[in-house]
């Protein structure tokens, strides 16, 4: 776990830069008198530059190494939040995050780097390093959103450029160098299967060549059906928030949107640091996928219903319970089910069915 210190970081200060700019990115697009529709589209954007940019990176990084790639990431990442923050128009906003969408592979290149390092037994509790950082991005960033929103719009979004450069310079002098397991160490058969693989990246049969494993795909679904609910609030909850919650007679803004962010950052740091890997232990992946579901179902569903701040509050618990684990869990459960020579495609796959889900579930 000490070895992997580098690549906490380095998602941390991601997540962090990224967490700044959820609270407020629909209000901002409103700024630029967007539509509902218009401003979630923003999100779908993303996704679709994602869709294309994931599966490439992946299998780029299985022959070249995550390093670089990864700073490739984090590039196209701090260029789009500048152009963000200097945005003057719709479209100019539109832009910015088909920049970010185009390099998108942060989090799937840390993925397959754990992957890489991590032996399968202990891959859930490494994996649920990730989860950390989500927590603390989202328990840290929305909280600073609010307050840096007291001088504008576009404060919190330079600060995220910011901590974007802070994640590139942490990339170029922390993580360590090196590829993963390199053809010449294979047997035959796996460095044929491996050649033939990076080939069939560029065609949609890979993808199903994936989705036909009994296992693999059925895995699969369940990422896609998690993250289209994760999206679907991720994308909607401030709009949603500002049309149906109030603060002392205010309609919530980007700072009480932080707030609730940050409550359920706070709940992801104790459940990832303190749970995940006791819960995997006692009960297995498959039974944490199980009530990790159960939970994200009981919280999205009392979310339409509900009015006040305190049901918002229980609503939020439960959805951010249900996230803590189910991320680490289904990750766990894919990287097992799958070749280590194939780590970085798979991962790659699987990203980019999670952006579909994201296309999707703004709209």
């Amino acid at each position: 776990m000490k070895s992997l210190l580098p690549i906490f970081l380095i998602v941390l200060v991601d997540v962090f830069g990224f967490t700044l700019v959820i609270p407020l990115l629909s209000i901002y697009a409103e700024h630029f008198q967007a539509t509902p529709f218009e401003a979630t589209l923003l999100v779908s954007s993303y996704a679709v530059c994602q869709l294309i940019s994931g599966p490439l990176l992946g299998r780029i990084s299985d022959s070249v190494g995550r390093r670089p790639m990864l700073l490739v990431s984090q590039v196209g990442t701090f260029i789009g939040f500048l152009v963000m923050a200097r945005a003057n128009a719709l479209w100019v906003l539109y832009l910015a995050r088909v920049i970010d969408g185009s390099t998108a592979g942060n989090l799937s290149l840390a993925q397959a780097y754990i992957s890489d390092n991590t032996a399968p037994e202990n891959r859930a509790r490494s994996f649920s390093m990730i989860g950390i950082a989500f927590g603390v991005g989202f328990f840290i960033g929305p909280a600073v959103t609010g307050y840096l929103s007291n001088f504008g719009l576009t404060a919190p979004i330079y600060c995220a450029a910011g901590l974007s450069m802070t994640s590139i310079l942490c990339t170029l002098f922390l993580l360590p160098g090196g590829k993963p397991p390199r053809l010449a160490n294979e047997g035959g058969e796996l460095a044929h299967e491996r050649a033939r693989a990076r080939v069939a990246i560029f065609q949609w049969r890979l993808y199903f060549e994936f989705l036909k494993r009994p296992v693999l795909g059925g895995l699969f679904a369940q990422f896609v059906c998690f993250i289209f609910a994760f999206s679907t609030f991720m994308s909607g909850i401030a709009l949603f928030a500002e049309r149906r919650f109030a603060w002392h007679g205010h309609p919530f803004g980007p700072r009480e949107i932080g707030y609730l962010f940050a409550y359920t950052g706070a709940l992801g740091i104790v459940l990832q640091a303190a749970g995940v890997g006791r819960l995997v232990k006692r009960f297995g992946e498959a039974r944490l996928v199980v009530a990790g579901f159960a939970s994200m179902f009981a919280g999205q569903l009392l979310l339409g219903l509900v009015h006040g701040i305190g049901p918002l509050l229980v609503t939020a618990t439960l959805s951010s319970l249900g996230t803590g684990v189910l991320r680490p869990a289904l990750t766990s459960l894919v990287t097992q089910n799958a070749g280590r020579h194939e780590q970085g495609v798979v991962l790659g796959v699987n990203q980019s069915l999670q952006s579909l889900a994201q296309i999707v579930a703004p709209a």
